[in-house]
């Protein structure tokens, strides 16, 4: 049985892999492993060492924190209308990834502008 903890370790494993673009094979070249083990932390079906969530950590380019960040909302409900794992889905990383690649004056429009449609749903 997936321990919770470990499952968050690996969608935020995940997550920073998908924010910087990394393959899960560039990954595990960078740590010295096979990219079928990257799989296996991401699920969470293997608990990550200490160690190599450092080695990790140091070639995602975050502390070991990182991966713990947001660990106390992991049994808090989902707000209403999203997702239950926002750091899990594909979707809204790619949209995370695409949002902040907009010049810093045209995201904040974007964002006014997101906020109203909201609003007005």
């Amino acid at each position: 049985m997936k321990h919770p903890v470990d499952v968050h370790v690996g969608k935020r494993i995940r997550h920073r892999r998908w924010m910087t673009g990394t393959t899960q094979q560039q990954l595990a070249e960078s740590v010295g492993i096979k990219f079928q083990q990257i799989q296996k932390y991401e699920t969470g079906m293997n608990r990550v060492s200490a160690s190599r969530l450092w080695d990790i950590a140091r070639a995602l380019g975050v502390s070991i924190s990182f991966f713990f960040d947001g660990i106390d909302e992991v049994r808090q409900s989902p707000a209403e209308g999203m997702p239950g794992d926002l750091m899990g889905d594909r979707e809204a990383l790619e949209l995370l990834r695409s949002y902040y690649a907009i010049p810093e004056n045209q995201r904040r429009r974007l964002f006014e502008l997101a906020r109203v449609l909201s609003e007005a749903a």
